[in-house]
């Protein structure tokens, strides 16, 4: 079995963090590199708001790395200056499971840490690639044709600022 470790923030009291992560989700790891990059630096409260109005297709993730293809959203170069990219897509499913991970948490920092609610910062989230879930669909004359999935492991740390 692998052996994992959260990374080494430094400069950042150990007593003021709290950490969570979600091994193994069902969703592309494309589509949550590009939300952990957004998120990366926000305080919790706003990025809780921002994935909200994501899953309800409010308001489109800005895609830098994996653009190719994808259509302009109206209005994502006015909201994010720092990307200055108006391309962008509504990754609902992944959206979810990052905010059940901020959620996650959230409640680890308050419950276990009794941090501030209001002072918490991200300091580090990241996105790495799981393993693929490979199964196989029977097809006609004795054939199969292969079906994959993709999994992504993310994990976050929040300090009081």
């Amino acid at each position: 079995m692998p052996v994992w470790h959260y990374p080494h923030i430094r400069g950042v009291d150990p007593s003021k963090t709290a950490k969570a992560v979600i091994r193994d989700a069902p969703i592309s790891y494309k589509e949550a590199c590009e939300i952990c990059k957004i998120l990366r630096g926000m305080m919790l409260r706003d990025a809780k708001e921002f994935l909200k109005r994501v899953i309800e297709q409010r308001e489109p993730v800005p895609m830098i790395r994996y653009k190719l293809g994808i259509a302009h959203k109206r209005g994502l170069s006015d909201r994010w200056p720092r990307w200055r990219t108006p391309i962008g897509r509504y990754p609902v499913k992944a959206a979810k499971y990052v905010l059940k991970l901020l959620e996650n948490v959230e409640n680890n920092a308050v419950n276990v840490k009794n941090l501030n609610l209001d002072k918490l910062k991200i300091v580090h989230i990241a996105a790495h690639r799981g393993p693929y879930r490979k199964k196989w669909m029977p097809r006609a004359f004795g054939r199969a044709t292969p079906w994959f999935g993709s999994t992504a492991s993310i994990e976050v740390i929040v300090a009081e600022v």
